[in-house]
């Protein structure tokens, strides 16, 4: 696996829902801290199965694709595999891989035949969405309500290429405008690029006792030096011990760093939803998410370690929630123009500030709701909790939207976004969140947390947990939900962040 010095990166963690509700499963995981059992609404609880199902997509700023990188597959790819067990003639126990997913699968790009599909699709956008469902055929897993499919790493390139109007606006063509500062474009044409993608198939290491795989590359397409850090370089690594259970599930190494021609990078680790629409995909989806957990219904345990953070301009999500229905209520259906993607994200880096304030109300959600029901409206200065909220815009398609507000970036989703970004505060710990500055962050050691999920939104639900920001350097450990998609953040600097994370479990509950 190739490696870079003093990388620096950018970390992302999703979790995405289909809109329409699942029927209970009627499986158990243990205990629920309580006493009681719980059910599970991922398909690998914990990340304990030897045998991992993992994929992985990379989008452009709007989520497509737009352009293949030359010599690279369409960016859609799969690690899935079993571990099949036998006896040596000492006795001994004998393990092989066997994968499900071949380099051939993984190397289809437009215009080639897709097994199973009726006719050869030249679209670029379309094909990949293709060849995600085919890849999910590979992989998918019998289970109870339904199959699930793989966990899903994201790449995302944050440059926006105003001048060629590529991104639709609010989910509807744009226009080109002039480069501003606000959407990076280091290089001017081809900014939006595909990155290069390498992939470490998953192996058994010389113990024959430890799984270990992994993918990496640059969107430098002419990189000679993936260690310069004049170039831009992520990683994945996944690795585990055979026949580990409890706290010794998969362990997943994420890397990112951030380039002079690339400033603004990102990178997920997601539980999708197994079918369906998932926030900012407007596409059928796949991934591990078995079960739809509606709010209050559903906790997410953590454990976070955060070894050297980005800077201001860095952002961590501890927790990303993410929902998709229209402005009238219905539920998305696919139509860009007029489906809006909801965000509700937890950002625990400290030196994140509270854009929204008793004097910038626009940058403030209209009301706090508490978890007993009382609301308070942002002008009631003495009661509303501005310190809690770093920025909430409303969608740029809301007809009715409370003034004053602030928009939400139009082009980096295929439709209209709705974002609610809150920061550590006294009012978060009634939902498990932290409640104050630093918690969970550098020298705080392993903050363990249980989030009761009462703030997510309605219907489809992502969680994700994402480092957003210039260079960072993150390690994640242990994934076993997740979710989501990504928002848009601030133009970013070059900084470094070293994390490490485990999440231990998304649990339904109240069934």
């Amino acid at each position: 696996m190739a490696a870079a010095a003093a990388v620096a990166s950018l970390l992302g963690f999703v979790l995405a829902l289909p809109f329409c509700l699942a029927a209970p499963s009627i499986t158990t995981h243990g205990s629920d801290g309580s006493g009681g059992s719980y059910v599970s609404a991922v398909g690998d609880p914990g990340m304990r199965r030897d045998g991992l199902h993992v994929a992985w997509e990379a989008w452009n700023f709007c989520n497509e694709v737009g352009q293949e990188a030359p010599g690279m597959g369409s960016p859609r790819g799969a690690d899935c595999f079993d571990l099949e067990n036998g006896v040596d003639e000492n006795g001994q126990p004998t393990y092989k891989v066997v994968h499900r997913v071949t380099d051939a699968d993984n190397n289809l790009r437009a215009g080639d035949p897709l097994p199973g599909s009726p006719a050869n699709i030249t679209d670029v956008d379309l094909y990949a969405a293709a060849k995600e469902l085919y890849l999910g055929d590979r992989c998918q897993v019998p289970d109870s309500p339904s199959p699930w499919q793989f966990w899903m790493v994201m790449l995302k390139n944050g440059n926006l290429d105003t001048t060629a109007a590529i991104c639709p606006e609010n989910g509807r063509p744009a226009r080109p405008f002039s480069q501003t500062s606000r959407f990076p474009c280091p290089g001017g044409a081809g900014c939006m690029n595909q990155p290069l993608v390498f992939h470490n198939r998953t192996a058994l290491d010389a113990t024959a006792r430890r799984l270990r795989g992994g993918l990496f590359g640059t969107y430098d397409l002419d990189a000679a030096d993936l260690g310069s850090r004049e170039v831009s370089y992520y990683s994945v690594t996944w690795e585990k011990d055979i026949g580990s259970g409890g706290d010794g599930g998969w362990v997943f190494h994420h890397k990112l760093r951030t380039a002079p021609k690339y400033p603004w990078l990102m990178l997920y680790l997601r539980s999708d939803a197994t079918k369906g629409f998932s926030g900012g995909y407007h596409y059928d989806t796949r991934g591990m998410t078995k079960m739809v957990p509606e709010s209050p219904n559903f906790k997410v345990r953590v454990t976070l370690e955060v070894k050297q953070g980005g800077g201001p301009n860095s952002q961590f999500y501890l927790m990303d929630m993410g929902s998709c229905w229209k402005n009238d209520g219905r539920p998305c259906d696919g139509d860009t123009a007029t489906d809006v993607t909801r965000y509700s994200e937890m950002i625990i880096n400290p030196e994140t500030p509270s854009w929204c304030t008793r004097r910038r109300i626009e940058e403030c959600p209209p009301w706090h709701t508490f978890r007993n029901g009382t609301r308070v409206h942002r002008t009631d200065a003495a009661r509303f909790p501005y310190a809690a909220y770093h920025v909430y815009c409303s969608p740029g398609n809301a007809r009715a939207a409370e003034q004053p507000t602030t928009y939400c970036d139009a082009y980096s989703n295929p439709q209209p976004q709705e974002i609610l970004q809150l920061v550590p505060h006294p009012v978060w710990g009634e939902f498990g969140y932290p409640t104050a500055k630093g918690q969970g962050w550098i020298g705080s050691g392993h903050a363990t947390g249980e989030e009761e999920v009462v703030v997510a939104g309605r219907r489809n639900g992502d969680i994700r947990q994402q480092v957003c920001g210039g260079r960072v350097d993150a390690e994640w450990i242990r994934h076993c939900c997740a979710g989501g998609m990504h928002w848009v953040v601030p133009r970013r600097t070059r900084q470094s962040m070293f994390v490490k994370l485990v999440i231990n479990e998304l649990i339904k509950k109240h069934l």
